[in-house]
Formats: C-alpha cells, sequence, structure tokens
C-alpha cells in the first residue's frame, strides 16, 4: 500500500508514561437510580451498564478541579520520571475531546503550566478516542526527522458534563427507547489524564523503543457515532461492525510488515466487555494478555491507553512487547509497537 499507513521508526523511545486517576467513583447504580423514572417507563431493567457494558464504576473530578490542571499534574511527573527538563522540551500535542472554549487551544495552557520554553511547539491534535496514539506516531516521526529532541504527549478528559446533559435528556424527554439506546454509550465515560514523553533512543537505553505500526480508516462511517457536550448519538450494532471490520483488515494487512500474534501484552482502547470480546475473538488475541480498566474507570476517551498502559508498567520487564490498539469515531484504527 502506498502512502503512510505504515510507520517505523529508528531512533525513538517511551520514556515514561503518567496518569491522574480522577478521584470521584461514579457507580453504575448511582446512574441507575438517576436513570429510574426512564427505565420504568421504557420497561428497560436496571443493571444494563454493568451487564452489557462491563462499566460498574467511573470517575469523575471533584468540584473545583479541571481536566487541564489534571492533565498538566500528569505532564509534570512524567517530565520528572523521564529525567527531563521543562527547557530541553521541544513539542507538546494535546490530544482531549474535552474542552471548554474552541480558542484559544487546550495545549496553551497545559504548555504555560509546564513551564514549557517559547520554543516549543504546542497544539492540539483530535481524533476521537484514537488521538494519544496519533500524537505518539506525530512525535516520534519529528523525533526520527531531527526535528525535535523531547515531546510531550498529554490527555485530560471530563466526563461531568456529557455525563449530566444526558442522563436530563433521558429523564425529562419523551424519547423512545432506541433514542435512549443511541445514548447509551454517554453513560460509559468517565474522567481522567495521562501524558507520556518521549525522546531519542540513543541517548535514553534505559527508555522504551517505539517501533512503528499501521492506521487504517473507513470514513465512510463517519456518522455512527457523533458527540459533543450535549450528548454522544451512536448506532452502536453499525459502529461495532465497522470498527471491527476496519480492526481486522488493518491486523491482516500489517501482517506484511508485523508479526503480532505473540504480544507480551495488547493495550486496547477500553469500551466495554462487547467491544474487547470482538477484537479478541476477531484478531485471536490472548485474553490472559489484555489487562482492562473500563470496569472501575469507564471510557477514558484517548486518554485510556495511556492509563492502562501506566498501571500496567510495573507489570512489564525489559524485552516485553507491547501493543497498543485503538479505534476512533469516523472511523480510523491504530497499532503502535513498543518494546520495552
Amino acid at each position: 500500500m502506498d502512502g503512510n499507513a505504515t510507520t517505523m521508526h529508528r531512533n525513538v523511545a517511551l520514556l515514561s508514561v503518567a496518569s491522574t486517576i480522577a478521584p470521584r467513583v461514579t457507580t453504575s447504580e448511582e446512574i441507575d437510580l438517576r436513570l429510574a423514572p426512564a427505565l420504568k417507563r421504557l420497561r428497560l431493567p436496571q443493571g444494563l451498564l454493568q451487564r452489557v457494558a462491563g462499566v460498574h464504576e467511573r470517575r469523575n473530578w471533584n468540584d473545583g478541579q479541571r481536566f487541564d490542571d489534571e492533565a498538566i499534574s500528569a505532564g509534570k511527573r512524567a517530565l520528572a520520571a523521564a529525567g527531563v527538563q521543562p527547557g530541553q522540551v521541544g513539542l507538546l500535542i494535546n490530544t482531549s475531546v474535552t474542552r471548554k472554549h474552541l480558542e484559544p487551544s487546550v495545549a496553551v495552557r497545559i504548555h504555560h503550566g509546564l513551564g514549557l520554553p517559547s520554543s516549543a511547539i504546542n497544539f492540539d491534535i483530535a481524533n476521537a478516542c484514537l488521538g494519544f496514539v496519533n500524537g505518539m506516531t506525530l512525535a516520534a516521526g519529528l523525533i526520527d526527522s531531527g526535528q525535535i529532541k523531547y515531546a510531550v504527549v498529554i490527555d485530560g478528559e471530563d466526563a461531568d458534563d456529557i455525563q449530566h446533559n444526558t442522563i436530563e435528556r433521558l429523564v425529562n424527554s419523551d424519547l423512545a427507547r432506541s433514542d435512549f439506546m443511541s445514548e447509551f454509550a454517554s453513560l460509559t465515560l468517565g474522567s481522567g489524564a495521562a501524558a507520556a514523553v518521549l525522546g531519542p533512543a540513543d541517548a535514553h537505553p534505559e527508555g522504551h523503543r517505539m517501533l512503528g505500526g499501521v492506521t487504517r480508516a473507513a470514513t465512510e462511517f463517519n456518522d455512527l457515532c457523533v458527540g459533543s457536550v450535549d450528548g454522544m448519538f451512536t448506532n452502536a450494532k453499525a459502529l461495532l461492525k465497522g470498527g471491527l471490520d476496519l480492526v481486522v483488515s488493518a491486523w491482516k494487512e500489517a501482517q506484511r510488515d508485523w508479526d503480532w500474534k505473540d504480544m507480551d501484552r495488547y493495550i486496547i482502547h477500553q469500551v466495554s466487555d462487547v467491544h474487547t470480546d470482538s477484537i479478541v475473538k476477531a484478531t485471536g488475541l490472548d485474553r490472559s494478555r489484555v489487562p482492562l480498566t473500563y470496569p472501575k474507570f469507564g471510557n477514558v476517551g484517548p486518554a485510556s491507553i495511556p492509563i492502562t498502559l501506566a498501571g500496567e508498567s510495573s507489570t512489564l520487564t525489559k524485552g516485553d512487547r507491547v501493543l497498543l490498539m485503538g479505534v476512533g469515531s469516523g472511523l480510523n484504527t491504530a497499532m503502535l509497537e513498543l518494546a520495552w
């Protein structure tokens, strides 16, 4: 295949990854109680979030906490763990879906909060739940080319508004059961933040090599999951089929250049039991090597993959092979291999 659908990195390492776990636990039982009038009217049982999605809890920020402040916190810890000073950073990429306004970018406040130099390029890159992996790939290309030495890829998400707005609409309007189910995925979302620091592998033998990966698009499905702060509306059945077909196609095409059938860990985007079971079955993954965070944290958008990777990092040993895998609304998919 021509173009840039397959990338290979020569001299890039993941130096650190850090997460900020939102402190307030919101259980699915609590959401069921708030939805009780709608569930009763539509004759739907309680416990759908647990039984269908496998999401038992999600996290939210406390009053007064800002998603970008918590992303800054994760970024500071990631820089400290990598042994990189703010003045050495040449690039900051914010991949958050969450934003409180259209301008300026979320990146500018994070750039200031991290104390990065005026020479550090900073911008937002948005690609739904795939943004963080895309940001890592973009930053790695700039490091490989010699344009920059160190990069911070960062993300912060706040699900409070969309959860509140969705529940209010479902309870206080005369929606049909099909309308309810189209907004079901909004109730699985959670809040959190994460950051990663990338740098040249030859200068950091202790780092984790970024080897490369693949990206593929099926943008004919651009209207299957459309979201804003007011709500997220999803054709779940069509989205699952389209996403699964895209992942399997990318997986098979990648076999020309990559052998991913026996990785030590598969860090997949955290969506639901249905999504995970389908991906595992279709690609033949070893389920024991697929860690799950959505049961406790929900779907934290682009932060899901780095949060899961940060949680797994203490269990990985030198030489382990790790594959990051994600699908983003639109549809896009990406797979990126790390040598731990």
